[in-house]
């Protein structure tokens, strides 16, 4: 480079007012201390002048960078992000910006290149650090939980077990585990809601006949000092949903705006269906309103994380609104919150509309079709690859005067009733298993034997989040004996409606 040579530095395009000329001297000492790297390019994309900050970018020498071709787009007066491909290098995430300019009396290419590998690799750890913590704090959460839940657990079988206790005592030691029990799956629950890994049993309905049916309930559990409006811009509405989640989910959002407003205040409740959007379709949505203190924009970030509570220690888990917020994903919707400083919180969650054509009708069902008659007792195989867990639900099925036989894998199972699939009457299978999964199990054996009934049981799969139930009946860990006898008859009675006479085993 010419140390007199003038140098012109312009904006592509319309001609622009001109900038005043400086010398070569005074611009090769600016570039040269410039922290981006500099380039000067000719029309051929060829280097022909190359700062020391550029040299590190590229992890070579000045010499080695000029006379060589850079692969990259040339952007006049635009800012870009591009790969840029240094001589016998790898590529390099760069941010760009080129401007014409006139070099040694010659027309090129001024290039401001910033690496931003390091700004990403920089961000990609600060977001790891953040799940990271997210993960802390959900696992201190579940072992603080849990860890009470076991103590009282703990306490009372060792009161069972160490001495003779009254009748009275025995029962109530009894009624606390079992509560206790209740409690911790509660819990998973809400656990399993936010990370949207339940097992969902959609249903078409009308939310609006929802809403109104929980609102009235609402009113005892909100205590009288909150007065509830609802508020229907729509005779109708329909979701297709579990109905069981979208009223947890309402009582949920319910319950904490009665928190935020320290159980005095007006609750909003109001459904709509609002325009389609283009992330959601059509889509209904319910607003729960309160007229609370708000949220600050720094909990406004947090409030859907598991644990994360504002209240008292012992006044809230902090899964309520993590519950929300996984139902709301899981069914294909969204929950969004606004709360201006001082003018309570409005929660809004939306769910994909659906055609109200196609909506069941529960209510008209007779006794006879809600549960199906069948004929008591019969074998059932257990396919349960936890020893513990088959030998107690052997007891429990034997108990309800079923005559049980126990398999560890879905393999062993075929097997069984390869060799006489009339012996049973019904397969109870867990769901998680090595090999074929107890779903899988359920549809080889709907394939082979159509008429033996099967009912699944899972404390959580994905598979069953993925793909549905595929119309077994579920039963979900932990369950109490009431749910396994009414499951078992329900399957068992449906069972009997259907079956025809058989002829020879499907290969």
């Amino acid at each position: 480079m010419a140390s007199d040579a003038s140098v012109q530095i312009g904006a592509g395009g319309p001609a622009p007012e001109p900038l005043p000329s400086i010398s070569g001297a005074e611009f090769r000492l600016l570039i040269e201390r410039n922290a981006d790297g500099i380039l000067v390019l000719d029309e051929d994309g060829t280097v022909m002048f190359a700062n020391p900050a550029a040299s590190v970018i590229f992890g070579r020498s000045v010499e080695d960078l000029v006379g060589h071709a850079l692969g990259m787009p040339f952007v006049s007066d635009e800012t870009t992000e591009i790969e840029v491909f240094p001589p016998g290098g790898p590529p390099i995430q760069a941010e760009v910006r080129v401007a014409e300019t006139t070099w040694d009396a010659r027309p090129a290419r001024l290039c401001s290149l910033r690496d931003i590998s390091r700004r990403r690799e920089l961000e990609e750890r600060m977001r790891q650090a953040q799940k990271m913590e997210a993960v802390g704090q959900l696992t201190a959460g579940v072992a603080h939980d849990f860890n009470n839940l076991l103590m009282v657990i703990r306490s009372s079988t060792d009161l069972l077990r160490g001495r003779a206790v009254s009748e009275e005592k025995r029962r109530r030691y009894i009624d606390a585990i079992s509560d206790t029990v209740d409690r911790a799956a509660k819990l998973t629950g809400q656990l399993l809601a936010f990370a949207r890994r339940q097992a969902l049993k959609p249903e078409v309905f009308d939310v609006v006949e929802r809403v109104a049916t929980v609102t009235e309930m609402l009113q005892n559990l909100l205590g009288g000092r909150i007065r509830i409006n609802l508020v229907r811009h729509c005779a109708q509405a329909f979701v297709e949903a579990d109905r069981s989640q979208f009223e947890t989910a309402l009582i949920n959002l319910a319950m904490n705006a009665r928190d935020a407003m320290d159980g005095e205040g007006v609750l909003t409740v109001e459904v709509d269906q609002p325009p389609a959007s283009k992330t959601l379709g059509r889509c209904v949505a319910i607003t729960v309103t309160d007229t609370g203190a708000g949220i600050s924009a720094e909990q406004l970030t947090r409030i859907f994380e598991p644990f994360f509570t504002t209240k008292a220690v012992g006044q809230g888990t902090g899964l309520g609104l993590s519950q929300v917020y996984g139902f709301a994903k899981q069914s294909g919707g969204d929950v969004a919150v606004r709360s201006p400083e001082g003018q309570g919180a409005a929660f809004t969650l939306y769910l994909p509309a659906v055609d109200g054509s196609r909506a069941a009708s529960p209510r008209s069902e007779t006794p006879a079709q809600a549960e199906p008659p069948y004929e008591p007792g019969g074998k059932v195989l257990i396919v349960e690859d936890n020893p513990e867990v088959g030998r107690l639900s052997a007891e429990l099925l034997t108990d309800l005067g079923y005559e049980p036989e126990s398999v560890p894998s879905a393999q062993e199972a075929l097997r069984r009733l390869a060799e006489g699939p009339q012996a049973y009457r019904l397969v109870f299978t867990d769901v998680v298993m090595p090999g074929m999964s107890g779903l899988e199990l359920g549809q080889e054996i709907r394939r082979r034997y159509p008429e033996i009934p099967v009912v699944l049981t899972s404390g959580y799969s994905a598979a069953l989040t993925d793909e549905g139930r595929d119309g077994f009946e579920l039963l979900q860990k932990p369950y109490a004996v009431e749910d396994l006898s009414r499951v078992l008859r329900r399957a068992k009675g449906r069972s009997a409606i259907g079956r025809r006479p058989r002829t020879a085993p499907a290969p």
